[in-house]
């Protein structure tokens, strides 16, 4: 059984990019067979052109057709030819030496534009290096930044090491997580493809252990990709777009968040139903549920009556209660799309937050839904 820890050696030098994978050959990590050098390279898919067998110093060749040798070599594990590696080439690794973030700029210099950040535990491709400044590439981040906040060589892959870790991503349709190592086991769940999980352990070559809602559960390895995973950076523009979306996001949460129910009557609700009706019938759900959210936001307040008919027939508020035209709709038929917005309202439903004022749209500053806006 091969664990975590063994696993997260297996973090060569030549392999990192935009994100630091590896993908290995789930056969050559149980390490029960032995092949010929040019198909466990294949099988490795490492780009590679030579590598040393430890063992007897048999480089893979070609001969004098061009044809290569196959020389049967001891089966080598991810680990031992990424440390042949590192040992052969000098490692274009590089790991943010931060407690927040890392500026990354346009050009070597503290007055160039900030085109990214780094974050701690961050890492990435040296792509060039001068004058105490290294250029490089970590997802879509590629610019400079300082040699003093970054680290390099054997002190980035001690760092990999320990702030990375191994995912698989969905290679199938739909694949069955499941409770043991066994197709008889039972199952979680079904995972789509693309999907990803964190790896716990790699059991044997026909299993591995996954992270799947705090639980441990089991893959079949023919079906999955392993790759090893190193965070990325953010440029200014991925970083805007994220807090514009996150300020929208709590902007709505806001608006929508649950007022709390009122206990009212039956028809306390078809009063409601009715005035929403006079006031947004010709809208859609959202513009009537709106209007029936500041009525009962006016029933929460100190401000107003703490009544539905209270707030409706409240003195100058709603012409349609004054002018008889809220009489009439109650007594006749209302549709439903209003009694349901009237109940959610009551319920505490609302996409206007705590607003109790609302106006033809255009007239006032505030969250305009359909013809109104509210405030």
């Amino acid at each position: 059984m091969v664990g975590s820890r063994k696993l997260l050696q297996m973090l060569p030098s030549f392999a990192l990019g935009l994100v630091t994978m590896i993908t290995v050959d789930m056969t050559a990590v149980a390490g029960e067979a032995t092949r010929t050098s040019k198909e466990y390279l294949d099988s490795l898919n490492v780009g590679v052109a030579t590598i040393l067998d430890p063992g007897t110093g048999t480089e893979m060749v070609k001969n004098d057709t061009g044809e290569e040798d196959n020389h049967p070599v001891e089966l080598l594990s991810a680990a031992d030819i990424a440390k042949q590696q590192i040992q052969r080439n000098e490692s274009d690794l590089v790991m943010a030496d931060v407690q927040n973030a890392l500026n990354v700029r346009a050009d070597a210099s503290e007055e160039a534009e900030k085109i990214g950040l780094l974050y701690k535990d961050c890492g990435g491709r040296i792509l060039d290096r001068r004058d105490g400044w290294t250029r490089l590439q970590s997802g879509d981040v590629i610019g400079w930044a300082s040699d003093e906040y970054l680290l390099f060589g054997e002190e980035a892959e001690a760092m990999a090491e320990e702030v990375g870790n191994l995912i698989v991503t969905i290679e199938t349709d739909a694949l069955r997580v499941r409770k043991e190592p066994s197709t008889e086991a039972g199952i979680f769940a079904l995972v789509a493809q693309d999907d990803e999980m964190d790896v716990i352990e790699v059991v044997n070559d026909e299993w591995i252990c996954v992270e799947y809602e705090d639980k441990m559960g089991y893959v079949s390895a023919e079906f999955v990709d392993m790759d090893f995973h190193i965070d990325e950076g953010e440029t200014i523009a991925a970083i805007r777009a994220r807090e514009k979306a996150e300020a929208e996001a709590k902007a709505k949460a806001k608006l929508t968040a649950n007022q709390g129910a009122v206990v009212v009557g039956a028809d306390d609700t078809r009063l409601l139903a009715a005035l929403i009706y006079c006031e947004a019938g010709n809208q859609g759900y959202e513009g009537q549920l709106a209007v029936g959210a500041v009525v009962m936001n006016r029933v929460r307040s100190s401000a107003y009556p703490n009544s539905i008919s209270g707030v409706i027939y409240a003195s100058g508020q709603f012409p349609p209660a004054l002018n008889g035209k809220v009489a009439r709709a109650y007594a006749g038929n209302l549709p439903e799309s209003c009694l349901q917005a009237a109940r959610d309202a009551i319920n505490g439903a609302t996409n206007v937050g705590t607003a109790t004022r609302f106006r033809r749209a255009g007239s006032h500053e505030g969250v305009v839904i359909g013809a109104h806006v509210f405030w």
